[in-house]
This record gives structure tokens, sequence and C-alpha cells, in this order.
């Protein structure tokens, strides 16, 4: 690995040969120009750790070439050189941030040493911003939890990686909050974070979706539009709900995943991308696969960095910390500075099973704080929210047109939930409540689509 990159600016043929050689010798990677066209092809086709650069060039201005690149968004480091500098000239560079001044003919220590001291300090301005960023990716994935420590160590080391990444876990468990941490603690930060929800998408239109079509590809397609993949190259594309994406795509989306490479709709040119993907379900795709609706290949390639979410349930102690989060947004979105939970109000709160997890309570929380007369939320007000303490008429199972194995089956997810809630989501203790043998409730929350709840193995 070069110790960095540097492009010299210089209209001198022999300055130019002489720093070349005496900085590669140093171990740094160098490019020349002769002049600020040149230079500005260098730069638009590749970026650089460090521009040497000369003040007066024979086709311009050397501190206007700082200044171009300046308005461009580029904030390269420059060194200036001249052998006959104004104080103007010195003036404009500094204000453009140039970190110094040499003056020819250059002396190579002197030189070596001012890019030591700015390799320096992009490396210790490189470890701030990684720092900062491991800070703030996991800011939104809020709780203390045990299960909340492991699942942001879980996230760092999968950042760090290149391999596709599978979320597990039920609806409202931030699925799509997780991906995106990784995505921002990734080497692939800077650039896009494409999403497509599968389960939202026609399955004749997905197709188009995930890899662009070309203008006259079916009824419609009045000009060519890039698809996900493209837009994501050099970056991380999200496929929320996977498990429901159509047969023949799933074999299409392998396909990519294996080869790197995309065809348009419509077109016959092969392309290239670069694209890390997260996929997220609430399904058991293994079961999906025995029930052949899901790819096994498919599942493999997607399952090599498995996540699996908890539940809220399963980590009541971050109720009150989401709770207060939630609040201070709702109420800031809705101008009420003084709105507030009363104790009593996070006790009821921590006494709810949140079925729908996070986004149930955020929900609850932008109600409560909405409707509320007051700026105090109490625990009546929560109690009303949730129907608890009220005694119904009946269970509420019934619903027309529901078939009854669907009613039977949502009947027994509450039943099973609840239990492990209860019991912490301990397999064996549950089990004894219930009156079940452990390995016919095991492959009975399996079924159920409670791999999340009731953990992968079968022993606690």
């Amino acid at each position: 690995m070069p110790r960095g990159h540097i492009l010299i600016v210089d209209d001198e043929p022999a300055i130019l040969s002489t720093l070349k050689k005496a900085l590669s010798l140093e171990g740094y990677s160098v490019e020349v120009a002769g002049g600020v066209g040149v230079a500005e092809e260098r730069l638009a086709k590749r970026s650089f750790d460090v521009l040497l650069l000369d003040v007066s060039l024979p086709d311009g201005d050397g501190v206007t070439l700082l200044e171009r690149q300046r308005a461009a968004g580029n904030e390269v480091p420059a060194i200036m050189m001249s052998g006959h500098a104004t104080i103007d000239a010195a003036i404009r560079a500094t204000r453009l941030g140039a970190l110094d001044f040499l003056e020819k003919p250059v002396n190579s220590d002197r030189l070596l040493l001012v890019l030591e001291n700015t390799m320096r300090l992009l490396r210790a301005e490189e470890e701030a911003r990684e720092l900062r960023a491991e800070a703030g990716y996991l800011e939104e994935l809020i709780g203390t939890s045990a299960a909340m420590r492991e699942l942001g160590e879980q996230v760092t080391r999968a950042a760090r990686a290149q391999a596709s990444v599978l979320l597990t876990g039920e609806r409202g468990t931030g699925k799509e909050l997780v991906a995106r941490a990784i995505h921002r603690a990734s080497p692939r930060a800077k650039g896009p974070l494409e999403k497509l929800n599968c389960a939202a998408v026609p399955k004749e239109l997905i197709e188009s979706e995930l890899f662009g079509h070309e203008a006259g590809a079916f009824t419609g397609a009045t000009r060519q539009r890039r698809g996900k993949f493209e837009r994501a190259h050099g970056g991380t594309l999200f496929l929320d709900e996977v498990g429901d994406m159509p047969l023949d795509m799933q074999a299409k989306l392998l396909r990519v995943l294996q080869e790197r490479e995309i065809e348009r709709v419509g077109g016959s040119e092969t392309l290239r991308v670069d694209v890390r993907v997260v996929a997220a379900t609430n399904r058991d795709l293994m079961l999906a696969g025995s029930e052949g609706v899901f790819r096994p290949d498919l599942y493999d390639r997607l399952n090599v960095l498995p996540l699996s979410l908890p539940p809220l349930r399963a980590r009541r102690e971050d109720i009150p910390l989401l709770a207060a989060h939630f609040l201070e947004a709702t109420a800031r979105a809705n101008n009420r500075p003084g709105a507030r939970l009363g104790p009593d109000a996070v006790a009821a709160l921590g006494r709810h099973s949140f079925p729908g997890n996070v986004r149930e309570l955020r929900n609850l929380i932008e109600r409560l704080v909405i409707l509320s007369p007051d700026d105090l939320v109490t625990a009546p007000e929560v109690e009303r929210a949730l129907g608890m303490g009220q005694a119904p008429p009946s269970l509420g199972l019934f619903r027309p047109g529901v078939p009854f194995r669907v009613l039977a089956e949502e009947a027994e997810r509450t039943i099973i939930e609840e239990a492990l809630a209860a019991h912490g989501s301990q397999m064996a203790a549950t089990a004894r409540a219930l009156g079940l043998e452990r390995s016919h409730l095991y492959k009975k929350a399996r079924a159920l689509g409670l791999r999340s709840a009731a953990g992968e193995r079968e022993d606690d």
C-alpha cells in the first residue's frame, strides 16, 4: 500500500521528474501534470490525498485551479509552490485551505516533512470520522438491554464485512433501521443506500424495479430507467420482505448475487454492479424452502451473516428509553414542548406485550401526545389507548370471511407469544407452563414463524 496518492502540478519537467522520484522513493504514489488542464483531467478521474501545486502555470493560475476544486466540493489538501509568489496569492491560497507555501527550488527534506505531517493529519481526521460514525450509526438503535448491546456488536462486525446480511425478526422490530446502521458503518457509507420492499411491488414490475428497463421494453416504458442495483452501485441495497419475492425473480436475484452482473429488461447489455445486499424478512425462510416457496440456494447466499432482531417484549427494560425518544420527537413535531410521560404511564407501557414491537410503541406515543388534553400523559390514558383493564364482550377472534385455520393460527401465535414473554423467552419454562412437550412447543413456534422469539435451538 502506498503511503498516499500525490498529484504534482508544475510546468517545469525537471522539477516534476525530481519531485516524483524523491516522493516515489519514500513510498508515495505520484502522478504529474504540466498545467491546469491536465491537472483537472487527472482530478476528474480519481481522488488524491495531497495536491502539490505550482502557483504560476502556462495555462492559468494555480490558485484559481484550487478555487475551482473547492467550488466543486473537492477538499483535497494542497501544498503550494512558487519561485516568485505574491502576498496576494499566498493569502488567497491560505483562505482556500492550503496547508503550506514552499519556496522554489523546493527543499526535498522540507517537502517530505510537510507531506508526513499532512498525511498524519489526514489519518487523524479519518480516525475521528470513524469514531463519530461508530458513535453515530448506533444512535437510532436505542436501548441498554443485553439484547440491544449484543445487536450493536453484531451490527459493528457485519458492517466491516462485504458479505450479504439477512435480518430476521418480527414486524416492527426495526429491520430497516439496522440495515441503515450497517450501511452507515460500512466502507460503503459514502455510496448510495437503495431500498425495495419486495412485498409492495407488483409481481410484473419487480424485475424492472431491481434491474431497470430500456425504452419500449413493455407497455408504458417510454424511456430508459435505471433499477435499484444500478442506483446502488458502490453502496448497499436493502431488500425488505425478501421472503415475498416471486420464485422466478428469486432465481434472477441469485444469479446477480453470484455473477455481479445485470441486464435491464428489454436490453442486451451486461452491466457490472458492485452492490452489497442486506435482506430482511419476518418469515421462516428455511420453512419456506421446505414448502417450495423460497429457494434454499438463495437463502444460503443471503444468510452469510444472519442477524436476529429481538422483539420488544424480550427487552422490556428499553421501553422507557424508547418512549422518551418517541415522545421528544413527537412533541417537537407537534409544538408541544411540555409533553411528558408520568411514571405511572411508563409503568403501564411496561405491562403491555407490544405484539407490534417498536413500531407499535412509536405509533402509540404519537397518538398519546397528540390527543392528550394536558402535557402530562397519565396511566389511564395509556390503558385506554391499549384497551387494558377493559372486559370486552368477546375475545374478538372471529372475523367474517377469514378461514378457521388462519384464525386458529393467530390465536395460537398470541398465546405462545404471551407465554414466551412471561417466561423470558425460555422454551423449557414456557413449555411447562403450557403443559406441552418442549420439542412440540419448539416445532409449533417454528411453524408459526416465531423463531426470533423461541430461539434457534431446541435446547435452552
